[in-house]
């Protein structure tokens, strides 16, 4: 079974407000066995628009990244992070 990952492109526009986002969310990653590949840290634009904050969160599967996104726990989390920043968040089906 494939795995699920969310690619996240972040401008946070409130840093202390932005840790309530993070508190609310991380039951969410738990209960759906998330793992963070790459959280924030340096980068380097090199085509499109840059972000001041990149994520990778590998799933153990394609639904269950999906799940977790939709579910209500995180579903709280997100509203927080859309009054805090500006950014994208896409969802893939990794390779067989």
């Amino acid at each position: 079974m494939a795995k699920g990952y969310w690619i996240a492109r972040v401008d946070v526009d409130d840093p202390e407000a932005y840790k309530e986002y993070v508190t609310t969310a991380s039951p969410a990653y738990v209960e759906f066995e998330a793992k963070f590949l790459a959280r924030g840290g340096e980068c380097q634009g090199l085509e499109g628009q840059s972000r001041g904050r990149n994520v990778v969160i590998e799933f153990p599967s394609y639904e269950a990244a999906l799940a977790c996104y939709n579910s209500e726990t995180y579903q709280k989390a997100a509203a927080i992070r859309q009054r805090y920043s500006t950014g994208e968040i896409v969802i893939v089906k990794g390779a067989e």
